[in-house]
């Protein structure tokens, strides 16, 4: 088994680039099955724009930053992750929108839009979670500083998931605590119950104290 850590708002570069290209958004993980099943990645200062990519596009994940096989060009025709939902208000000028899985945009230039469409002023954006429905209701998706529940209560939040490369099956969490300090926890996908509303576990605080690692984290 190949394993590889997904590391929640962590950095990721495409084929062509040497600096990063955006970041890791959330993890797309099946609830029925814990394997995760796609990245959402969201592009550096285009907020609303996030894509989802297959696990199979990963060529490498190693200290915190992952490297795909697409381009940065490839990597806009992925299919979106989110839309933006608009309402419009009265008295502004003329602007431009993309609409979802059309287009590309930064939020801040004022270029046309790839296929021209042009829309009136937008007055307040909102993203709006396609996840859904575009893969179905089994999945999930966890997100940096996620909260992870033992049976006992609330015991941290959540920073990366370990995955088998091949399957995607999740295989550990990896969890900063706040109840012992800012230290790194590593639980097996074994003691993990569900991904539903954050994560799961089928252990109590104690047991998990018993696994820290004892890596001591710089403040962030």
């Amino acid at each position: 088994m190949e394993e590889i850590t997904l590391v929640l708002g962590g950095d990721v570069r495409c084929a062509d680039s040497s600096a990063a290209y955006g970041a890791v958004k959330s993890v797309v993980v099946d609830a029925k099955t814990k394997a995760a099943t796609y990245l959402v990645v969201e592009p550096n200062h285009r907020q609303g724009l996030a894509r989802l990519v297959p696990l199979s596009e990963i060529t490498d994940a190693t200290e915190g930053s992952i490297r795909l096989r697409d381009t940065e060009e490839e990597f806009k025709h992925l299919p979106a992750a989110e839309e933006t939902v608009a309402e419009f208000l009265p008295d502004h000028g003329e602007a431009q929108l993309v609409p979802s899985g059309e287009g590309w945009q930064s939020a801040d230039d004022g270029d046309d839009v790839v296929d021209g469409t042009e829309y009136r002023q937008i007055g307040v954006m909102e993203e709006a979670d396609l996840v859904p429905e575009l893969l179905g209701r089994t999945e999930d998706e966890e997100h940096r500083d996620d909260h992870v529940h033992a049976t006992d209560g609330d015991i941290g939040k959540l920073r990366a998931l370990g995955v088998d490369r091949q399957t995607g099956q999740v295989t550990y969490v990896l969890l900063k605590e706040h109840l012992w300090g800012r230290k790194e926890v590593k639980i097996p996908a074994s003691d993990v119950s569900g991904f539903d509303a954050g994560i799961h576990l089928n252990i109590t605080k104690q047991q998990v104290e018993n696994l820290r690692v004892g890596i001591d984290q710089p403040d962030e």
